[in-house]
């Protein structure tokens, strides 16, 4: 997967899509979901992750020492639409999603709301969705798009700042994706919808009422061990959840986990940059009820 060319993006029914995510496209669509499936949806680089790693721990992180200690975070919670093709190692995320051994499933997807297969709405599936500020998800979505060869290539900040206010990067419009979602939840109740500076500011409270969405409680003890194993430098540190076993990410570039911060974006954005972004923002969040921070 190092040689993977980097693809390129079109339009895919009226979100910016690369062939990676589309190739497996009716496999994916038919994806059946079982009642106690759980899926981490996100626009791409707002706490997937760490989140994942949440659920994982709180499900399993006494079950399985070994696979703790073995199996990457990635393998543990598939990315159901990724699909590699053959002559870069094949690998497809419906495959590994249908071959987990684990009840219930974590499941991850990047998908936005009407792009979801239909068996997860059948089935009624908790889903789990996780937003973060747009200025601060742009940001960590370059650095990302700079060391992660299955996406387009960049370019520069100030291209790459443009591109994201135009949805020309992989999953489309993040304002679209974000208040998709965030109107599903309206008629959708089994859907959390958690807010990455949320988690920033107190990990142990939102993981309290992610709990409460469960059904879940953990000992004190186990919820301790879960905050602790779930920090931004623990996870750093460890293998099995900062991506260093994944390949077609170059992490000389950019670290796969950079800064894990609220406000970053203020080191990356100009004041001109920041004006524009933010006119472009009142009008495309004008008829929304969504509320970010973008400093804590």
């Amino acid at each position: 997967m190092e040689n993977l060319p980097r693809p390129t993006l079109f339009d895919f029914h009226g979100v910016s899509m690369t062939r990676y995510f589309t190739d497996n496209w009716d496999n994916v669509q038919n994806f059946q979901a079982r009642p106690d499936d759980i899926l981490v949806a996100t626009f791409p680089k707002a706490g997937t992750t760490w989140v994942s790693y949440i659920l994982d721990l709180l499900y399993f992180g006494n079950t399985c020492e070994e696979r703790q200690a073995t199996v990457p975070l990635y393998h543990r919670v598939p990315f159901l639409e990724i699909s590699i093709p053959a002559e870069f190692g094949a690998y497809a995320g419906k495959d590994q999603v249908n071959s987990l051994p684990t009840t219930p499933r974590l499941i991850k997807t990047h998908l936005p709301v009407q792009f979801i297969p239909k068996s997860f709405w059948e089935q009624n599936c908790r889903i789990v969705y996780v937003a973060r500020n747009a200025k601060d998800n742009v940001v960590s979505y370059f650095h990302f798009d700079r060391m992660n060869r299955v996406q387009p290539e960049p370019g520069t900040w100030s291209a790459y700042l443009q591109s994201f206010l135009e949805g020309k990067c992989a999953f489309g419009l993040w304002h679209d994706h974000v208040n998709g979602w965030w109107e599903k939840k309206e008629t959708y109740s089994k859907l959390h919808f958690m807010f990455y500076e949320d988690m920033v500011e107190d990990t142990g409270r939102e993981i309290d009422k992610l709990c409460s969405f469960l059904g879940f409680s953990p000992t004190p003890e186990d919820r301790e061990k879960v905050i602790t194993g779930v920090s931004f430098d623990s996870m750093k540190k460890n293998n099995m959840t900062n991506y260093s076993t994944a390949q077609g990410l170059d992490q000389k570039v950019s670290p796969f986990m950079r800064k894990g911060k609220v406000g970053d974006w203020k080191n990356h954005f100009t004041v001109a940059q920041n004006e524009m972004f933010d006119e472009h923002y009142k009008q495309k969040m004008k008829n929304s009820t969504l509320q970010f921070r973008c400093e804590l």
